[in-house]
């Protein structure tokens, strides 16, 4: 369902995500937090891993300094090998996907994987702080996708 409709509502997202701008707050937020529980529940990241596969994720120092932990290599061979600066000049994976995804989806590095994963697809949390962001993520979450249509049909 969401692989068919996400690329004709994308643009129906964007503007839907700026109508929110006028709702930002305590009440959306917890509309949000109750629709993403919903959501979560129907929904088995491992059946997608799209967010791996495609959007390469911010990694700051402590990220940097676990995961090397982690590999048992020093912080400068990890950012050498494997982080980059993206156009909006942030600390980022330097490929897509993931080095650390599975082919089965799982993460080889769960425990210790960058902050904005465990975050992601930031629905749950503040979902008011990330709207800009919710648009581009429902090209490749069917989460987020799902939870701003439900957000949509929600709304006054």
């Amino acid at each position: 369902d969401w692989n068919n409709k996400k690329n004709a509502i994308g643009k129906q997202h964007q503007q839907l995500t700026k109508k929110l701008k006028q709702h930002r707050g305590k009440p959306l937020d917890k509309l949000a937090k109750k629709v993403h529980q919903a959501v979560f529940q129907e929904i088995d990241c491992l059946q997608c891993a799209g967010c791996c596969s495609g959007i390469p994720p911010l990694v700051n120092k402590t990220d940097s300094a676990r995961i090397a932990k982690k590999l048992g290599i020093s912080e400068s061979e990890f950012e050498t090998s494997y982080l980059t600066v993206d156009e909006d000049n942030d600390i980022v994976m330097n490929q897509s996907p993931c080095p650390f995804l599975l082919p089965d989806n799982y993460c080889s590095i769960y425990e210790f994987r960058p902050k904005a994963c465990c975050e992601y697809p930031h629905t749950d949390e503040r979902f008011s702080a990330h709207l800009d962001y919710h648009a581009v993520n429902s090209q490749y979450c069917p989460a987020t996708f799902h939870i701003l249509e439900r957000i949509k049909t929600s709304l006054p």
